[in-house]
């Protein structure tokens, strides 16, 4: 009788409590057991996680411990994966610690021609390759940053798609920049450009915050225009550079496009193509076209002003910044 009355009672208790109810993300893209190309597109809002507010959502593939994370009740990524079959884990997070998740299974197949089609390059286009392996790259933290940071470069041959690719190791602290270049060339007059490079991150990404591609030109009349562009992991977009004052008296900023990109939700320890088409005027008005990242287009289709009085001897100038 004494161990019924126990079980009675833990049943009365159970009846009794009140259990919240979960509200997993909902998944619009990819469908379960889809069969999708990779990159594919992960698209996924949540309303709530066991009655709490949404914060912020995630994503993972199998059992990788690591987690894309961006802000807000919505996330919408690229994302690359081996071929094969895998496990999608789509997470949520409540404002007060809850956490949700959506599985969807999918069977990765072979990239379709959409994806491995890459923007062409004119035959006539003047071209100056294989930038990784000149000499003459410096580092430096990027003192409109907080923090500190220090970079370190080196040759390697693996991982290489050409047999040399520059490692850049960053060391850093409270969100410290750091910010790697070289001078390649001294043309004043060229317009149209296409930055193109391929990018392989080692695993963990948690802690990358941004990805910078810039191009530094002197123009014929002594100004610089700064083309830049960034994979901008806390606003999770392509931004771009404009300078909202004059070029004697700038107001450097960044622009945020429409389209999507969080450099947490690459991959890791696989190569990356990374396509940047810009071009300007003789006074330093730039135009970003559109970014390629694997394959894939993002139209930016922007028009702005980005010369600066910088007192530069002519060059061609790139910058790779790890945030």
């Amino acid at each position: 009788m004494f161990k019924a009355k126990n079980l009675f009672f833990a049943a009365s208790m159970f009846a009794s409590l009140s259990i919240p109810a979960v509200a997993n993300p909902t998944v619009t893209t990819p469908n379960n057991g889809a069969s999708v190309g990779s990159p594919f597109s992960l698209s996924a809002n949540a309303g709530t996680c066991s009655s709490q507010p949404v914060s912020a959502m995630g994503y993972s593939l199998d059992s990788s411990s690591q987690t894309a994370i961006v802000s807000g009740a919505s996330v919408n990524a690229q994302v690359q994966s081996s071929a094969g079959s895998h496990v999608l884990h789509v997470k949520s997070w409540g404002n007060k610690g809850s956490v949700c998740v959506t599985d969807v299974s999918i069977t990765v197949t072979s990239l379709t021609s959409a994806i491995t089609d890459s923007l062409v390059v004119p035959t006539d286009a003047l071209l100056v390759s294989s930038i990784q392996v000149l000499s003459g790259w410096s580092s430096v933290h990027d003192t409109g940053a907080p923090g500190a940071s220090s970079g370190w470069m080196s040759l390697v041959n693996s991982p290489s798609r050409s047999g040399n690719a520059r490692k850049f190791v960053t060391a850093f602290s409270n969100f410290g920049d750091n910010r790697y270049s070289n001078s390649f060339g001294d043309d004043t007059t060229s317009t149209n450009f296409l930055y193109d490079a391929w990018v392989y991150i080692a695993s963990p990404s948690t802690m990358i915050g941004n990805l910078e591609f810039d191009l530094n030109q002197t123009m014929e009349n002594g100004q610089t225009v700064i083309l830049g562009v960034q994979c901008d992991g806390y606003a999770s977009r392509w931004d771009y550079t404009v300078n909202k004052g004059t070029p004697q008296n700038p107001n450097d900023q960044w622009q945020s496009s429409s389209a999507y990109c969080n450099p947490r939700g690459w991959s890791t320890n696989v190569w990356h193509h990374v396509q940047i088409s810009y071009s300007r005027d003789d006074s330093g008005v730039v135009t970003y076209h559109a970014v390629w990242l694997d394959g894939l287009e993002e139209p930016i289709n922007a028009t702005v002003s980005s010369a600066f009085a910088l007192g530069w001897s002519p060059t061609l100038l790139t910058n790779f910044q790890v945030d």
